[in-house]
């Protein structure tokens, strides 16, 4: 009797790259990795969306600076006609390709990586092992159509509690994949007298942090800036994790960088920001997490509600991936768990001392 192979079939990509030498480095990527399978590299953007509906690829590699339509538009036109995973394979460089890889993302991409510089030596090889891995778990994400439309109110099933005796002195924030999309949405529905300092963790390249954090400015009220060490939180200001080092508060008030080892496997990580708030804030902290992958964040969170603080996770409904939110909400972590647009909404009653909805797996 012949055996049944149960092995997964390989994930078929569309590569759209304008440059011959970095299409054919991504190509060599694909072609390394058995996880993978190359379904076509193409040039221009609107190559790919004739190709889209006939190859149906599993997920993307999409350059932003490309001849003809960019990629910020070519992300659009796929996502609201052939939804498939999108990856933005994007140049370092600040100014407008960061700000056009953001849109990307708040466009339905899910994730932004450094272009390649080349395959060879052990940074290459990491290079390309990270951009394959990538390639693969984001091929695997479920994406729906994009369009728009008005976000459905909250509909609370519990009763509304009595207000809840906590006066916060800070909002303390992380995600993964898809957090651009989610800060913006949460933040961007704070006024612009937001009365808490507010600390952010969002798992990204290094090299694309300072030009996240100019996006983020642009798209919402609240002034958003990168973190620097020493530098003393206000209420009203979004500070960001810098790329590659830990952010934690200190007992004076102010923000505390290093070098420490990953947590979870990242740098900065949502554990340790979260921590350091809740061994500072105690019960006066807000902690919010929001969508991505694995579990950074989950152990922090607990902490400040360990310590008397309210803790919000994203609900399934609208998390990108609900890796981090979802094993906040298994571990008791979470007070309530919310859809996107109704985190800010539910912070503000709670600064107002007005009742809350009793919704949520692990409410208090």
């Amino acid at each position: 009797m012949s055996r049944v192979s149960t092995a997964e079939p390989p994930r078929r990509v569309l590569i759209v790259e304008d440059s011959a030498v970095l299409r054919h480095l991504l190509m060599r990527v694909v072609a390394g990795d058995p996880r993978l399978e190359l379904a076509e590299a193409v040039e221009t953007a609107e190559e790919a969306l004739r190709l889209v509906p006939r190859l149906r690829p599993d997920v993307i590699s999409m350059d932003i600076c490309l001849p003809g339509m960019d990629g910020l538009e070519a992300t659009r036109q796929i996502m609201a006609h052939f939804p498939t995973p999108i990856v933005i394979v994007s140049d370092t460089l600040g100014g407008q390709a960061t700000h056009v890889s953001m849109n990307a993302l708040r466009s339905g991409a899910l994730a932004v990586l450094e272009k390649p510089q080349g395959l060879s030596g052990a940074a290459g090889v990491a290079v390309a092992q990270g951009i394959a891995t990538q390639l693969y778990i984001m091929s695997q994400v479920p994406v729906i159509r994009r369009r728009l439309m008005k976000a459905d109110p909250f509909r609370h099933k519990g009763m509304w509690t009595r207000p809840l005796a906590i006066h916060p002195r800070i909002l303390a924030l992380a995600a993964s994949t898809g957090g651009p999309t989610a800060f913006a949405r949460v933040l961007g529905d704070l006024p612009a007298d937001f009365g808490l300092p507010v600390v952010l963790v969002q798992h990204m390249g290094a090299a694309f942090m300072e030009g996240f954090a100019q996006w983020l400015d642009q798209q919402v009220a609240l002034p958003v800036m990168l973190a620097r060490h020493g530098m003393a939180l206000e209420e009203g200001r979004v500070l960001v994790a810098p790329g590659n080092q830990h952010m934690s508060v200190g007992t004076r008030g102010e923000v505390v960088l290093h070098d420490g080892p990953p947590v979870q496997g990242q740098r900065p990580s949502a554990d340790v920001l979260f921590s350091s708030v809740a061994q500072v804030f105690g019960a006066d902290a807000l902690g919010v997490l929001l969508t991505g992958m694995g579990e950074d964040g989950v152990d922090g969170l607990g902490r400040i509600r360990a310590r008397g603080g309210y803790t919000i996770a994203e609900d399934r409904s609208t998390a990108v991936i609900h890796g981090m939110p979802g094993a906040a909400e298994r571990a008791g972590a979470a007070c309530i768990s919310l859809p996107v647009h109704e985190i800010a909404p539910h912070i503000l009653r709670i600064m107002a001392g007005s009742p809350l909805p009793s919704e949520g797996p692990s409410n208090p």
